[in-house]
């Protein structure tokens, strides 16, 4: 199942790009964050995220970017999803720390699914 899309994020940013004209260094702070805001939102539209029965794969349009095998998964926890925030998973080998560019219902729903209670308790 691919997750949906969700411009929240990147619209947000780009909002809050817009707030800092009226500082005095305009416009320089609200061309490179409006500019990082674009960028996400590219980001928003040409990926995808597709959990498959044991592995989460990122999508880049039609080609295969990684495959995230969910044996090699220790925990997972979405910060913020009501901004939105950042999706942390750590693998054995590494660690991940992702903008939330998705419907964080529907990644959080097919991760409690797919990979089960290896959610971080909050601190």
């Amino acid at each position: 199942m691919s997750i949906s899309p969700s411009p929240r994020l990147a619209l947000l940013i780009m909002v809050f790009s817009l707030c800092l004209l009226p500082l005095p260094f305009n416009p320089w702070p609200t061309v490179v964050i409006g500019l990082f805001g674009v960028f996400l939102l590219v980001q928003t539209y040409s990926l995808r995220l597709e959990f498959t029965g044991d592995t989460l794969v990122v999508w880049r349009g039609q080609q295969e970017l990684r495959r995230f095998p969910y044996t090699e998964w220790q925990s997972w926890r979405l910060f913020a999803p009501w901004l939105p925030g950042l999706f942390y998973f750590r693998e054995i080998k590494s660690i991940h720390f992702l903008p939330i560019l998705f419907n964080s219902a529907e990644l959080r729903q097919q991760l409690e699914q797919r990979v089960g209670s290896l959610e971080t308790p909050k601190p």
